[in-house]
């Protein structure tokens, strides 16, 4: 078992954690949290992400650029996560399943997020992700620019901000993969990791 100490009005108190926990502290893992999402938990993980990334001392650029990247893709999920407790047709208060990880990789912060998808929705995240893999910060800033100006894109729950403001937050281009789920031939996982 892991042990650390902490102290608690001038007493010294050890603290006892399983494999899980001692796992996550060599891997550098700040903040993960696997489960269904909505938007009051959303807020609640917030909180801990912003005090955690303080109380790590990450400065306030890279701490702003986590927490945006983290909000939006957390809102991702709670938009189009394909495994939802609340019926499709429900627009308000939805609860969607998936997972967000912050960690240290080699002096870098990696924001890794996955959630079930409908395999009809594969060409439209390819066709929003792969462009930004290759444009330049000035051209992801302008086309962030121009998106605010325009309309929500047809089908969006949002302003099709999203994927644009993790890339220009970003210190290198975005990864993303999809996974077939045996289980569930009609959806498929994706996973989005952003390098800040």
């Amino acid at each position: 078992m892991a042990r650390y100490s902490t102290e608690m009005n001038g007493n010294s108190i050890d603290h006892e954690y399983g494999p899980f926990f001692e796992m996550a502290r060599e891997r550098n893992v700040i903040f993960y949290y696997v489960g269904y999402f909505s938007q009051n938990i959303i807020a609640a993980m917030s909180d801990a992400v912003r005090l955690q990334l303080t109380v790590s001392g990450v400065d306030g650029s890279t701490r702003r650029k986590l927490f945006s990247s983290f909000v939006e893709m957390a809102q991702n999920i709670v938009h189009y996560s394909s495994d939802a407790l609340t019926p499709p047709t429900q627009d308000t208060n939805q609860l969607r399943h998936g997972s967000v990880c912050i960690c240290m990789v080699q002096d870098r912060y990696r924001l890794m997020c996955s959630n079930p998808v409908a395999i009809t929705r594969v060409g439209q995240l390819r066709a929003a992700l792969e462009p930004l893999r290759t444009m330049t910060l000035d051209q992801i800033k302008q086309a962030y620019k121009e998106t605010m100006r325009a309309e929500a894109p047809q089908g969006s729950k949002g302003a099709g901000l999203g994927f644009l403001t993790v890339a220009r937050d970003a210190s290198a281009p975005l990864e993303y993969s999809f996974q077939p789920i045996d289980a569930d031939p009609v959806s498929t996982m994706f996973f989005l990791t952003a390098t800040i």
